[in-house]
């Protein structure tokens, strides 16, 4: 029997099967995706405290249940981040295998991205 994992092995498996992009390279890639979606995936608290302007709130508590709901179009380009890149790591492979195939992880997250983009 196999050893139980841990949080880092869970996420370091999201990682491997999703796209991740530096935070230096967010704007870029919104500006260049029509249709783009930034979603921030911190507890409410979090996300209250402050965010990337333009940034929705979806909780990876909840993401996977809502999703369909507010983006039914398989193909939205949804960006996610979080306070580093994990939780939204583990959130966005689970919405590709939900068959949301353009899918992007911000490593680095909240803590990068606050000192690279406008924030509310």
């Amino acid at each position: 029997m196999s050893s139980p994992l841990k949080f880092s092995d869970l996420v370091a498996e999201a990682r491997s099967r999703v796209r991740e992009i530096r935070p230096t390279e967010l704007a870029a890639e919104l500006a260049a995706t029509p249709g783009a979606k930034l979603i921030d995936t911190r507890e409410e608290s979090e996300f209250a405290a402050g965010h990337l302007k333009g940034a929705e709130h979806i909780g990876k508590g909840v993401i996977e249940r809502d999703i369909e709901t507010k983006y039914p179009d398989r193909s939205t380009p949804l960006y996610l981040y979080c306070g580093g890149g994990s939780r939204s790591a583990l959130a966005a492979d689970n919405l590709k295998r939900m068959g949301y195939d353009k899918v992007v992880n911000v490593d680095g997250g909240w803590r990068a991205l606050k000192d690279l983009l406008p924030v509310e």
